[in-house]
């Protein structure tokens, strides 16, 4: 293996290793997995010779399957259904906008449906660091959100997918007054007013962080990274194996309607394919529902799967079956498929399924003293 192909190795299994962290320690696992998606083209750029055209596809994918996995850490630890609902809706809704823009190709679609979801997902995770998220109220929950989108997610949108400004050319440019080519420390060098804004920016995030620790309630706990120390796991109840679940409900709805927008959005990415939506949709919709009624099958004769990683490998054997003979009518066809990359998203695909079902079999977790301000507490399922 090359060097080249070495570092293309080790940041691509980076970007699907962390996202995997998201659960366990979420704030940490999503800001890196944040950084990661911003900085792996210039790794690739600075420290490779390689032809990223066909990466474009898979960088979208990606970002797709890292929130993917943060939106199934909600149903894992969020106990408060209010906040988990919101959240609900806020994921959807941008998934469904990424959808229409890769069917479409209408870039307005993107600041009609911003990823205010992200960032109301590392609010909500910054506040457990330190307190119980039930102390939030309803309104509270409502206004972080709407404030997220309306002053952070729709000028960011704006300026990505609008405006199409990129941050390093404007700041040199429009900011600096120098040309691209010129080197950050001489940039800086001849603007040095910017340091001194800098400087004056650090003194007024100190005061307002000092302001702010004056205000805020007392931590409800040290701080922790790992979510599990700030869960009741005395409250947690096995939840029933899914022989009781019926095949047609919400839970079965909500898996066929994630996979499939989220397998939809992959195959529109993939490079060297002309499937349609439809020709993904149903294929996909065929395998969930079939997988489920073997999983069905083996739990009402006392059998489920011993780990997560054991339903993994079973379900991936599964899959790639389907796949091979997917690829097989459609190579039949007039249609055109990247077996390579199609292997590739059927791997993301099965590990997505295996974490719905995984955090959907258990009993929401309570947080400590959870429930809202003069509520009883309960513990609640909001994956349900």
């Amino acid at each position: 293996m090359s060097g080249d192909e070495l570092v293309f190795v080790a940041v691509l299994l980076t970007r699907l290793g962390v996202p995997l962290l998201i659960p366990r320690f979420p704030l940490p696992a999503i800001l890196a997995s944040l950084v990661i998606d911003a900085a792996d083209q210039t790794i690739f750029q600075a420290y490779t010779d390689l032809n990223l055209d066909s990466y474009q596809g898979y960088d979208k994918a990606l970002d797709v399957y890292y929130l993917t996995i943060a939106y199934l850490s909600t149903i894992r630890n969020w106990a408060e259904p209010f906040d988990f609902r919101v959240a609900q809706f806020l994921w959807y809704y941008r998934l469904t906008g990424v959808l229409l823009f890769e069917i479409t190709g209408a870039r307005a679609l993107l600041i009609i449906f911003p990823n205010t979801f992200e960032y109301f997902f590392i609010a909500y995770e910054a506040i457990r660091l330190w307190w119980m998220p039930s102390r939030l109220g309803r309104r509270q929950v409502i206004a972080m959100a709407a404030a997220i989108w309306i002053f952070i997610k729709l000028p960011q949108e704006w300026w990505l997918h609008i405006a199409q400004l990129d941050v390093t050319d404007f700041m040199k440019e429009d900011v600096f007054g120098v040309s691209v080519e010129t080197s950050w420390g001489d940039a800086i060098g001849q603007n040095l007013w910017f340091v001194a804004l800098m400087a004056v920016v650090v003194a007024l995030a100190a005061f307002g962080v000092r302001y702010l620790k004056q205000r805020l309630p007392a931590p409800d706990w040290p701080l922790s990274f790992d979510v599990d120390k700030h869960l009741d796991r005395a409250t947690i109840t096995p939840a029933p194996e899914p022989s009781w679940e019926p095949i047609l409900s919400w839970y079965m709805f909500e898996k066929v309607a994630l996979v499939s927008m989220v397998s939809t959005i992959f195959a529109l990415v993939l490079p060297d394919n002309d499937l349609s939506a439809l020709g993904v949709v149903l294929p996909i919709a065929f395998v969930i529902i079939a997988n489920s009624f073997a999983s069905t099958w083996l739990a009402r004769r006392g059998r489920s799967w011993a780990s997560a990683f054991t339903e993994f490998l079973a379900m991936a054997v599964i899959n790639f079956g389907a796949a091979v003979l997917w690829i097989v009518i459609i190579r039949r066809g007039e249609s055109s498929v990247n077996e390579g990359a199609a292997i590739f998203f059927i791997l993301l695909l099965t590990l997505i399924v295996t974490l719905f079902d995984r955090y959907h079999r258990r009993d929401a977790t309570t947080v400590l003293g959870g429930g809202r301000p003069g509520q009883p507490q309960a513990a609640a399922q909001p994956g349900r």
